[in-house]
């Protein structure tokens, strides 16, 4: 099967979205988001949980999606499903539920890596937001500082050693007593709070190292995520076990932490490859303080590109949009094709 042109259905099941979406030569014209609710109480994702709700709902988001971008299964020319990485349990409902429709209309299917997708999300958006850039992929699962010279071919400048940062907010948002997820909670309370009345540390910061160092552009932030718990314990023994007062002042220093790390290290990165154009991917880019942060520092002569907010979190638009892409490049994937929760990043070096 070959894929000649027209409406490319996406499908994204890595986590707790069920997502499909279509897109015609790099335009959404239908998507639907269905977030799951049913792991709030448990403070984070319960893969088996997140794989249930997905074959519960795939049916239903798949019809409103074509329903919205006015197509018919018979006018769809090419699917897209995320193979990985994610929780494969999760993963698996889409992939197979993307295989048997490919396979019963004679379609060609093309598995996609999601954390590249998420660098396709800002091409949706802004069609300027392409290759050469310095890209910063952050996300609940993932922290990766990327060069790509162009599409398919990424330099691995950085990544993180322990937590990503997405895990990192998640961690600290739940002993501040907060939701899930913890970044956009973290940064609500934030906005109460003042950065510096306490100090948290920045981690791998270190004025001494360079390009050369082997911790110029990596992450770490579990170390940051024990100073947090280790403060708010300080505070609630000091205040009596009442944090009140305290929790916005600790939530706008760990965020202020996080984003200097991050800034920083987008900047070594900017210098290093001489490249003053900085994609943003993955749910943590919704974050405020971090897109002002970064384009203030690229001022006056670099340039920003970061997706709205619901093009940030796992969605099927980025995968539809990237299967267009590796499909008009002549790429098909049989019915082999496995869900891979580890799944190497493409063209990575």
């Amino acid at each position: 099967m070959s894929f000649r042109g027209g409406p490319v259905l996406g499908i994204e099941s890595s986590c707790d979205e069920t997502s499909a979406a279509v897109v015609l030569q790099g335009r959404v014209t239908g998507h639907v988001i269905l977030s799951q609710d049913a792991h709030a109480v448990f403070g984070g994702v319960v893969p088996e949980i997140a794989a249930r709700q997905h074959l519960a709902h795939i049916d239903g988001v798949v019809a409103q999606t074509l329903d919205e971008a006015g197509v018919r299964p018979a006018d769809l020319a090419g699917i897209g499903v995320t193979a990985g990485p994610g929780l494969v349990g999760a993963l698996l409902v889409g992939l197979n539920w993307a295989k048997g429709f490919g396979y019963a209309l004679g379609l060609p299917v093309v598995g996609v890596h999601h954390m590249e997708a998420h660098l396709f999300a800002n091409s949706l958006e802004s069609p300027e937001a392409t290759p050469p850039f310095v890209a910063l992929l952050i996300s609940g699962g993932h922290t990766l500082l990327l060069h790509a010279s162009e599409w398919g071919t990424y330099e691995l400048l950085g990544s993180t050693r322990d937590d990503a940062v997405g895990e990192a907010f998640d961690k600290v948002a739940r002993r501040l007593g907060l939701g899930f997820p913890g970044g956009p909670e973290i940064e609500k309370l934030a906005r109460q709070g003042s950065a510096g009345t306490y100090r948290l540390p920045r981690p791998m910061l270190s004025t001494r190292e360079g390009p050369g160092d082997a911790g110029y552009f990596d992450f770490s932030f579990s170390g940051l995520k024990t100073a947090a718990s280790l403060l708010i314990a300080e505070v609630e023994q000091a205040e009596g076990g009442d944090l009140d007062t305290a929790r916005a002042h600790v939530a706008a220093e760990f965020q202020a932490a996080v984003v200097e790390v991050l800034v920083t290290k987008t900047m070594r990165a900017v210098e290093h490859t001489g490249c003053p154009r900085v994609l943003l991917g993955g749910g943590v880019a919704r974050n405020g303080p971090l897109r002002e942060r970064l384009a203030a520092a690229l001022e006056p002569t670099g340039s920003m590109f970061a997706p709205s907010p619901r093009l940030s979190t796992d969605n099927a638009a980025m995968v539809a949009r990237l299967a267009e892409y590796r499909l008009l490049a002549g790429q098909v994937d049989g019915l082999d094709l496995n869900a891979d929760p580890a799944l190497s990043f493409p063209g990575l070096s």
